[in-house]
Formats: structure tokens, sequence, C-alpha cells
């Protein structure tokens, strides 16, 4: 069966940032927590996804003041975000399998996270369990009291790429969760279980740019995504890094529904794949 996949990242793709969200669930301050805290990490040398992740340790994790979390905690979060998912994401899933059925039975569809997010925060998500087959995210490790206190596996900017590759070859998380190195061995390009060709990624900003420019140089369809609601400082920060200098990426606010720019364009880029497949079949004959 030949299969598409759209591969979306999380945070600010299909709900507000999830961290932003977590951090103020506490009682602090997110201006405080990303322009002060996260600031100063960050010239003090860590890696964005580092600082954050530290951040969240230094305030819930074991020995904080405060009753420290665990990853259950985190995936019970996960699921008061359900109600901020964007306009029209709970339709677009069965939207998009009825254009793929009623184009050919023998063509499927999946849906995929690849997240610089908190991975049980967004497995918390029922509507993500109930729709997408795999989430690739953070993890945070616990200690022998279930008490959140280490990094277990951070996804940086380019790491997201791996999962790309691993959705290609058809690696299974769960083997990869075992054996990390999967990902590198060799699959024919015609045997890998979907073609680069056959996929679309959906991403907000800086840290998708690896996936945008791989599916670029693959052949497969990317789209930004940019909400109007953000503050002004972010706004710029994006139209300068991203949008003034990578004009190959079209840009459409967070909106699913059937007439909405985002919504309409990933309709039709399904049905033009689906419509692809089949040619190519005949083609073959």
């Amino acid at each position: 069966m030949d299969i598409i996949a759209l591969i979306f990242d999380y945070d600010d793709t299909l709900v507000p940032d999830s961290t932003t969200e977590l951090i103020k669930s506490f009682g602090i301050d997110a201006n405080i927590f990303w322009g002060t805290h996260f600031r100063k990490l960050f010239e003090q040398g860590f890696e964005p996804p580092f600082a954050y992740l530290k951040l969240i340790l230094d305030f819930i994790g074991q020995g904080t003041p405060k009753k420290p979390y665990s990853n259950s905690d985190l995936f019970k979060f996960g699921a008061t975000l359900e109600k901020k998912l964007f306009p029209g994401l709970k339709q677009l899933p069965s939207a998009l399998k009825k254009i793929v059925k009623d184009t050919d039975p023998d063509i499927d569809i999946e849906f995929y996270v690849v997240s610089g997010g908190l991975e049980e925060i967004i497995k918390g998500n029922k509507f993500i369990d109930r729709n997408f087959k795999a989430v690739y995210g953070c993890r945070l490790g616990e200690d022998g009291n279930k008490e959140l206190k280490y990094l277990k596996r951070v996804i940086s900017f380019t790491e997201k790429t791996r999962f790309i590759f691993e959705i290609n070859k058809g690696i299974k998380k769960g083997d990869s969760d075992k054996d990390p190195a999967a990902v590198n061995q060799f699959v024919e390009p015609e045997k890998r279980r979907i073609p680069f060709e056959n996929m679309i990624y959906v991403g907000d900003g800086l840290t998708d740019v690896p996936c945008f420019s791989l599916l670029k140089q693959m052949g497969g369809d990317y789209y930004g995504v940019f909400d109007t609601k953000k503050d002004e400082k972010s706004k710029m920060k994006i139209y300068e890094q991203i949008m003034k200098k990578r004009r190959d990426i079209s840009w459409h606010t967070p909106d699913y529904r059937p007439k909405a720019d985002l919504g309409s364009l990933l309709r039709m880029s399904v049905q033009s794949i689906a419509s692809t497949i089949i040619k190519k079949r005949h083609q073959a004959y």
C-alpha cells in the first residue's frame, strides 16, 4: 500500500507553545522565563533545547521547593491542551483520509509529530493519541521516586530530520528507541516505506528550517505556519531570519479549516500526491 505522511511540528503549529503554557500553569511569568532565565543560559553557551529543559527541571524537577513533577503529570497537563487546538484541526485527519480513499482505496495517509517540545505533553493530547501514528519529542527521565530529574532525549533543530528519515525508511518507533543508530542502516530507495515525495511537513519557525530544506531537496511539500497573534518581537525575528530570506516557503496562519489558506493547501497537496502515486503506477505498467 502506498502511504502519504503528513508531519507536523507541535508548538505554535498545532497548539500555542506548550512549554509556555506549562510554565504559566506553575504561576511563573513567561516573559521572565524566556526573557531572563532562558536568555541568561543561552548567553552562557547553552543550546536552546538544553536551556529550556534545564529550566523546566530547575522549576519542577527533583529537589525543587514545589511538588516535583513526574512524566505522568506532564501527560495529564498535555490533555488540557486539546481545547487549545488551532481551528479546523479536529476535522482535518478525517477530511484528508476521505480525500485519499476517494482517490484510491490502496493509498493510505498517516500523521506524525516531530517536535522539540516535551513528548509526554504532546502524547497527553487526546487528539494526537487518536489520530497520530507516532510522536517524537524531548524526554525527561525520573529518579526512583518518579520525580523528574534527568534529560533523557533532546531534539535539536537538525535532530528533527533524523525522525523524518526514520519515517521514510519505515523504522518503527519502538525499534528506534532500542537502537537509535537504526536510522543509519542503508535501505534501497525503492524499498523505503514512505518516499520523501509522499511527505508533507508543516512547521512554524527556525527549528523547522532543516526539515523544510530536506523536503525541498527530496521533492516533498512543506508549509510554514505564522501566527499573527504572536508578539511583535517574535514576529519580526521570524520575518528577518526566515520569511525575508527563504522566499520558497509559503507562510500561513494556523487555520486548518477547508476555506483557510493552510487548510485548503493541505487538502490540495494530499490530493496531488495521491494522484501522482496513481500516475506512477500506470507508468510502471
